[in-house]
């Protein structure tokens, strides 16, 4: 499995993007992970929501896994690789995005995790650089993300850790007591960045087909 190794104060840490696809794309009718996307720039093919995300993860120096539920992964399996998918913990009883997230912990909990939604598709690289170096920066931080007018935005943050075992810890001891990623968010040091208006778009996202339009 490819890590990537940060340098920060002169201690190595390890990081590890984290797309999330593993909803049920109820109000979409259609998996939003395995939608096509066509690029703009018609020298591109077309690609999915996902492929998207990794490319981006990737092109800002985070290597990747995919978070999907168990029935995904026969059709996830075949556009990545088996040590590329992370399949939710059955031993876990939470949904939502934060049982993607702690699934991931989980299996790789030395590694301070990259979270991008997969139904981000406008999401820039250079976002996701800017959060990489408020991360580097800001060492005794728990958790790094953008707000939007002063909301929260959970789904392109990066947590470290110890958050998350605490979190974890929580959980396991009944103190969690909603499985709201806002409401983890109550319970660990949080590094934000405001949003300024030109990268507000980058986090639309969309959960209906009639949102499609345009993109």
């Amino acid at each position: 499995m490819q890590i990537l190794r940060l340098i920060i104060n002169r201690t190595i840490l390890f990081m590890l993007g984290v797309i999330l696809c593993g909803g049920k794309s109820s109000r979409m009718g259609t998996d939003k992970g395995l939608i096509a996307f066509q690029s703009n720039n018609n020298t591109h093919p077309i690609t999915t929501w996902t492929d998207i995300a990794s490319k981006k993860l990737v092109a800002a120096g985070v290597p990747f896994v995919v978070s999907v539920n168990k029935e995904q992964y026969p059709t996830y399996s075949t556009l990545f690789s088996s040590d590329q998918l992370v399949v939710d913990n059955e031993k876990l009883t939470i949904r939502g995005p934060l049982y993607g997230l702690l699934s991931v912990h989980m299996q790789y909990p030395d590694q301070a995790l990259f979270v991008l939604a997969c139904d981000m598709p406008l999401m820039t690289t250079e976002i996701l650089k800017e959060l990489l170096q408020q991360h580097n920066q800001h060492p005794k931080q728990q958790a790094f993300l953008y707000t939007n007018n002063n909301e929260p935005e959970p789904l392109c943050a990066i947590y470290k850790p110890n958050a998350l075992q605490y979190i974890l810890y929580l959980y396991q001891t009944g103190q969690l007591l909603k499985h709201s990623m806002k409401f983890m968010l109550e319970h660990i040091p949080v590094f934000s960045i405001p949003l300024n208006e030109e990268q507000k778009k980058s986090f639309q996202n969309f959960n209906a087909h009639s949102e499609l339009n345009g993109l």
